[in-house]
């Protein structure tokens, strides 16, 4: 990745990475939707969105470029992805803000320059009225940042998430043919006492499943999601990707929780009062119809 400038003075930026803010694609760690996200570089919820530039100038300092030239970013995300090279140099008339600091760590640094550091206030700059340095989240401690970074990591590894999942029922299932075996006799004689017999477990969503059906914070995801059907959500905030075999992958975000999930799938969902627990969501019946009406209201990538 090279800088936008072949000089190499201070005013020289030198690109280490770069992430699209539209609707459909922005950083997470920004907000709950595009809106917010914009609002936390001080930027105009502009539809068609922006492209974020990081680097560094020529005496090391983080800084993050916003500019409208979303496509020139989106071809350079997808060559280095691939990994071809590409140089990145947005033209300044493409430029919307410069902005102190990162929102997102960065492991890499610019070669033959300081190492990356917040850049100084301008001279007589007021700074009371400066804007602080944009900072990654701190991840020692669980928020709304983490909540949301959360679902995005099992979005990218969902087949890993799966089969995790799909191992831990199959014991769930295992421990509990266990004890029934151990007390069938005595479950048996306790039935034809009473003359009736035990209903089955229910899921979260209403099919068959496990005891956890009662938690209160999946029931209120599930009922705001179904809110979200009757009254668009701001934008951005229910976004649909590419899946294989014809699916799609939905993530939803609302105050306190995030939502992943396969529409040909299960789903699962992370809260704020839940620090680092992944709550597992079964298909049962009424699912798949909320992922499918929810997949028509989600904005896509360009």
């Amino acid at each position: 990745m090279t800088g936008t400038d072949e000089s190499t003075d201070d005013d020289s930026l030198f690109v280490l990475s770069a992430v699209l803010l539209t609707p459909a694609q922005f950083p997470s760690v920004l907000g709950d939707d595009f809106p917010e996200a914009c609002a936390a570089l001080g930027l105009e919820a502009y539809e068609r969105g922006y492209g974020l530039v990081l680097g560094q100038d020529g005496t090391g300092a983080r800084w993050t470029v916003a500019v409208d030239d979303v496509s020139l970013v989106a071809v350079a995300i997808a060559a280095w992805d691939c990994g071809m090279e590409h140089d990145l140099s947005p033209d300044e008339r493409t430029v919307v803000a410069a902005l102190p600091g990162w929102p997102l760590a960065l492991a890499v640094a610019a070669p033959g320059i300081p190492a990356p550091h917040d850049p100084e206030p301008e001279p007589g700059e007021d700074d009371d009225g400066a804007r602080p340095p944009l900072t990654p989240p701190d991840t020692a401690d669980w928020g709304s940042a983490q909540r949301r970074l959360g679902a995005d990591e099992i979005a990218l590894q969902w087949e890993a998430w799966r089969a995790q999942f799909d191992s831990e029922d199959e014991q769930r299932h295992a421990d509990v043919d266990s004890t029934e075996d151990e007390d069938g006799e005595r479950d048996s004689d306790t039935e034809g006492a009473r003359g009736e017999k035990p209903e089955p477990d229910t899921t979260r969503d209403g099919g068959p499943g496990g005891p956890d059906i009662l938690h209160e914070g999946v029931r209120r995801v599930l009922k705001e999601l179904h809110g979200y059907l009757e009254s668009p959500p701001p934008l951005g905030r229910v976004r649909s990707g590419f899946a294989p075999a014809g699916a799609r992958m939905l993530r939803a975000d609302g105050p306190g929780w995030s939502l992943v999930a396969r529409t040909d799938d299960i789903a699962y969902i992370l809260l704020d009062d839940e620090p680092n627990e992944v709550l597992p969501v079964g298909r049962g019946p009424e699912l798949p119809k909320l992922l499918e009406a929810l997949d028509t209201i989600a904005v896509r990538p360009f």
